[in-house]
């Protein structure tokens, strides 16, 4: 198979899927009714998606720094991730 040399489990199966309908989601929200820039605490002026990218950026580097420094579970970290993302999302 072509992803052999990737350890695939129903976790990692969803994460993709979620991320993938969120794309899709917006892709179909943006391309119904285009939004204009605007400024809030990030120091660039952003779109929704702009927004996203950056939030999703955020959570991954919460997840990487979270194994990288403890050998807890990720569950711990996930809401903050979460709320990092609603954040960037609400107000960035």
């Amino acid at each position: 198979m072509i992803f052999e040399w990737m350890y695939w489990t129903k976790p990692t199966a969803i994460f993709f899927l979620v991320i993938f309908l969120i794309l899709v989601a917006m892709t179909i929200w943006q391309t119904i009714s285009p939004s204009v820039e605007r400024r809030g605490f990030l120091p660039l002026a952003t779109t929704p998606g702009t927004r996203l990218f950056i939030g999703l950026l955020g959570a991954a580097f919460l997840h990487l720094a979270w194994i990288g420094l403890t050998d807890l579970t990720l569950w711990i970290v996930f809401p903050f991730a979460l709320g990092w993302m609603a954040v960037v999302m609400v107000w960035g």
